[in-house]
């Protein structure tokens, strides 16, 4: 190879007892050892001393590559800086980047638990899939073509709201790392990437038959009594899940319940009027201590009973007996039941369409639309947030028409479950 190396003439050298060189010039060398590997180097002097700086292994960095990567550690080395210091200093770097693991726990530890109230969520979506695909490799490495194959991958297997959800949580991560330069915008692999499935409008509410339906097959489902209590509640109430499933006894006072800015949605403390039913269904605010035979407070109305500290059920769980209930697998001497397709068999023991737990909060609102009661006052149960100037003007918290709004609704209600019809007399109207 006189005139410089080729592929031909490197893929032809051979071993040797020892190693040797072969040099091309200004530097360009490759090593081949005895056991047949060869190597590619830059070879130069810096400050007086003698540098070998590897430049990969033949034939996984070709002649072609290995040129290029000589050729841009001799400008460095023009340009006054010592190549094989970088590189060393690179992968030194490189050694310290967090795996996608690490960042899992970075985020969910230093941000989500911090900032939101939902941070379990964050952590159930990231371990469930990204975690699984991607823990060992480190954060940098991940690209645009691995986030996209991701979210792909979620929506093949039936999910594709499940994949929005995985792409909100994996953009606020990668968010999080650029923020911490843990890595560096440039690197950012949700940069570019659409939500992977069309945003569901969420326009989702049961209809009276659906209503009755669910609430009478409630107890044949493998439902808690406490879930179906909560479940019944977010329709009776308008509230959200996380909301209601989280209501502490000091939250109540006779017939108002407080939802306490710490835990609404937009930091606002929010009224709830408790109707009849409501109460039955939130039960006794007091239970006895077996120890001292006294009453006390009972502290959460629906606990977690998980854990012995006391502590509210999670809202991950009302959404979770939702789903199992839907598609309650059917059995066969204690084996699952598969059809031809190799599906599992599955039965709905609720005995209606799917929905979620949100969707009985927008059933409250909807039917509350239909008794007539303006949007304004509709907005003011749900805790929606007052747009425009008349959220700096407007400071009625509308209490009574709240209540009024929520006793209608409870009315309409029963005589769904029950089969009777009612009066309902919506807010505004002369009746007695």
């Amino acid at each position: 190879m006189a005139n410089g190396f080729t592929d031909k003439g490197i893929k032809a050298l051979k071993a040797a007892e020892k190693e040797y060189w072969l040099r091309e010039g200004q530097g360009f060398a490759i090593r081949v050892y005895p056991s047949g590997e060869k190597a590619w180097y830059y070879i130069y002097t810096f400050e007086g001393r003698k540098r070998f700086m590897k430049l990969g292994t033949y034939p996984d960095v070709s002649l072609l590559k290995a040129r290029e990567k000589h050729g841009d550690a001799k400008k460095k080395f023009a340009n006054g800086a010592d190549p094989l210091a970088e590189q060393e200093q690179a992968k030194d770097e490189r050694s310290k980047a967090l795996t996608v693991s690490r960042l899992i726990t970075e985020y969910i530890e230093k941000h989500a638990k911090p900032k939101k109230r939902s941070w379990s969520e964050d952590e159930r979506i990231l371990n469930k899939d990204a975690l699984v695909v991607w823990g060992k490799r480190k954060a940098v490495d991940i690209t645009k073509r691995d986030v996209v194959l991701l979210l792909e991958s979620i929506i093949e297997r039936g999910s594709p709201g499940s994949a929005n959800n995985n792409f909100k949580i994996i953009r606020k991560m990668f968010n999080y790392a650029v923020e911490k330069d843990i890595i560096k915008h440039r690197d950012n692999p949700c940069v570019g990437v659409k939500m992977p499935a069309p945003l569901n409008r969420g326009d989702r509410a049961l209809n009276a038959d659906e209503i009755k339906t669910l609430w009478a097959n409630m107890a044949a489902c493998p439902i808690s009594d406490d879930i179906q209590r909560a479940l019944k509640l977010i329709i009776l109430t308008a509230q959200r899940p996380g909301e209601v499933i989280g209501m502490h006894t000091s939250e109540i006072d006779g017939k108002w319940w407080t939802v306490p800015a710490e835990r609404s949605k937009n930091k606002l403390a929010h009224r709830v009027y408790l109707t009849p039913t409501a109460l039955d269904l939130i039960g006794p605010l007091e239970v006895m201590d077996e120890e001292t035979k006294e009453m006390k407070p009972k502290e959460f109305i629906f606990p977690c009973v998980s854990v012995k500290k006391d502590k509210p059920a999670k809202r991950l769980s009302i959404s979770q007996a939702v789903s199992r209930s839907l598609a309650v697998p059917i059995k066969a001497n204690g084996e699952q039941v598969f059809d031809k397709e190799g599906n599992p068999v599955t039965e709905n023991k609720l005995g209606v369409a799917d929905f979620t737990p949100h969707d009985l909060r927008r059933t409250a609102a909807t039917f509350m639309s239909q008794l007539g009661f303006m949007d304004e006052i509709i907005d003011s149960v749900l805790n929606h947030t007052k747009q425009g100037i008349i959220r700096t003007y407007n400071l009625n918290r509308y209490d009574k028409e709240k209540q009024q709004a929520l006793e209608a609704w409870e009315r309409k209600l029963n005589s769904i479950i029950t089969g009777r019809e009612c009066k309902v007399i919506p807010i505004g109207s002369k009746a007695a």
